[in-house]
């Protein structure tokens, strides 16, 4: 597996066009691994690539991208880098192993972490009705997705709480008696989009289903409970909607430790 980061050059038409599109951008992405057809699709149980796009400030995004084989985004910085300065020594983007990370993860470990997922849920709106996919809307329903007892379970990790001297509410619930995520837990939404756009024209030419995701980027702090499981979320993501930047959970070491090993 490999970790990949390029800084795109908003300034370029090139760059626009993709920041506006998360088709547009799965395909460059998905272009930088010549041995993988558009028409082939990942084993739902094997590593996967997995993308996110980061904006620091208005004129500050970074790509993310995780991939079982080392990419070539040469196309990416002629469309939407520096090609410039690009040479034998910088190519315009850095790519690194990733197997050094997942092997060190351990039970108990601590990281901060960074995570752009689609929450949903299924609701059924009349008696008698499917139940329907619907996205999570408000900070704390988005919160209480990722908390989710049994998805962390399952995704090998859970979400650091707070020590009870940094919460305000008492007891970590509302006035309701409701649990409210971003008091308890050390964890934030930082980001919340909503990406309307039709996917590609079928072969008839006709235009294709309109798509509208939310996108939620958390940010905040974990513990490692089950290493092999938390393995196979950094490789194979999170939740719906993978094809269109979500469900990359990256990892980042602890500026300070937050509690002394035994």
């Amino acid at each position: 597996m490999f970790l990949s980061r390029f800084r795109v050059n908003t300034a370029r038409p090139g760059a626009r066009r993709l920041l506006s599109s998360p088709q547009a951008m799965h395909a460059a992405v998905m272009s930088s691994f010549p041995h993988i057809l558009p028409s082939d699709s990942p084993r739902p149980d094997a590593p996967r690539v997995l993308w996110r796009l980061d904006q620091r400030a208005r004129a500050e995004v970074l790509l993310y991208v995780v991939s079982p084989d080392r990419p070539d985004l040469t196309h990416l910085v002629e469309q939407a880098g520096w090609p410039a300065v690009a040479g034998p020594e910088n190519p315009g983007w850095q790519t690194r192993p990733y197997a050094p990370l997942l092997d060190r993860l351990a039970v108990g470990d601590r990281w901060a972490f960074r995570l752009t997922a689609n929450p949903v849920h299924t609701v059924r709106r009349k008696e008698g009705e499917p139940r329907k996919l619907t996205a999570h809307l408000t900070p704390v329903h988005q919160m209480r997705w990722l908390v989710d007892e049994e998805r962390q379970k399952r995704l090998g990790f859970r979400v650091c709480e707070k020590p009870a001297d940094r919460r305000l509410l008492p007891d970590g619930t509302t006035h309701h008696k409701q649990p409210h995520p971003g008091d308890r837990y050390e964890l934030a939404v930082q980001d919340t989009r909503s990406l309307a756009f039709d996917k590609s024209r079928d072969s008839d030419g006709r235009r294709g289903k309109s798509v509208t995701v939310v996108t939620v980027t958390f940010e905040g702090r974990l513990e490692v409970t089950d290493p092999a499981a938390l393995r196979r979320t950094l490789t194979q993501g999170i939740g719906r909607a993978r094809a269109y930047g979500c469900g990359l959970l990256t990892l980042a070491p602890l500026a300070q430790p937050t509690h002394a090993r035994p």
